[in-house]
C-alpha cells in the first residue's frame, strides 16, 4: 500500500488510443545554457526562446500547455567534451547539441502519485499538479496529482482515467498511485501556433 509520498512525475505506459503503446519519442532542441532544470517525468513544452523554438519546463500547476513528459536529454558535456546522455538537464548547461527525449502522444496514459488520497470517485475527474524540484540524485521528477482539486472543472490540465491496483497502490491509499492522460492544453491539438 501506498502509505508514503514518494512522487515520481509522469511515467508514460500506454495510450488511449486503439494501438499498443510504442514509447515513441520525439527529439527537440533545449536552449544552450537553458536556466531550468528539467527531470525525467517533467511536463515540457514548446517554448519561443526568440529567435528559435525550443523545449522548456512546463511549471503550471491548475493550467499547462505541454508538449508531452520529458524522458531524458543528450549533449556534449562542456567540462570533458564527451557525449553524455542523461536522465535530466541540468539547469545551465551550456552546449549548442543539447537535445530532450520527448513522449509527444496526446493521448498517452501516464502513471503519477497523487499527494493524498483519491477514491473511486475521482476516476474521471480533473486535477491540478503540484509542481516539485526533482531529484538531482537519480534524475527523476517529483510532481505530483494534487488530489485536493479532483473536480469537474473543464480548465483543470490532467484527467483520472484509472487506478494502479497493485502491491505498492490501490484505491483509496493514502498516496494513491492513478493513470491520467492530458485533459486540455496539448500544444498538438492546439489550434494557436507558438511563436
Amino acid at each position: 500500500m501506498s502509505s508514503s509520498a514518494t512522487p515520481m512525475g509522469a511515467r508514460p505506459c500506454g495510450t488511449v488510443v486503439g494501438s499498443p503503446y510504442q514509447g515513441k519519442v520525439t527529439h527537440y532542441k533545449i536552449k544552450n545554457a537553458y536556466g531550468t532544470s528539467i527531470f525525467f517525468g517533467d511536463f515540457v513544452k514548446w517554448g519561443d526562446d526568440n529567435p528559435n523554438t525550443t523545449i522548456q519546463k512546463d511549471t503550471g500547476t491548475a493550467t499547462l500547455t505541454p508538449i508531452g513528459v520529458f524522458l531524458g536529454c543528450a549533449y556534449t558535456d562542456p567540462s570533458t567534451g564527451q557525449f553524455t546522455p542523461n536522465q535530466y538537464f541540468p539547469a545551465s548547461t551550456a552546449a549548442d547539441d543539447i537535445v530532450a527525449y520527448v513522449a509527444t502522444d496526446p493521448f498517452v496514459l501516464m502513471q503519477m502519485q497523487s499527494d493524498e488520497s483519491l477514491g473511486q470517485d475521482d476516476l474521471g475527474k480533473n486535477c491540478a499538479v503540484v509542481q516539485t524540484a526533482g531529484s538531482t540524485a537519480i534524475g527523476t521528477s517529483r510532481n505530483a496529482v494534487d488530489g485536493s482539486t479532483a473536480n469537474t472543472t473543464a480548465t483543470l490540465p490532467l484527467k483520472v482515467v484509472d487506478f494502479v491496483d497493485g502491491p505498492d497502490s490501490e484505491v483509496g491509499d493514502s498516496y494513491t498511485d492513478v493513470l491520467v492522460m492530458f485533459n486540455v492544453g496539448h500544444q498538438l491539438l492546439n489550434t494557436t501556433g507558438i511563436g
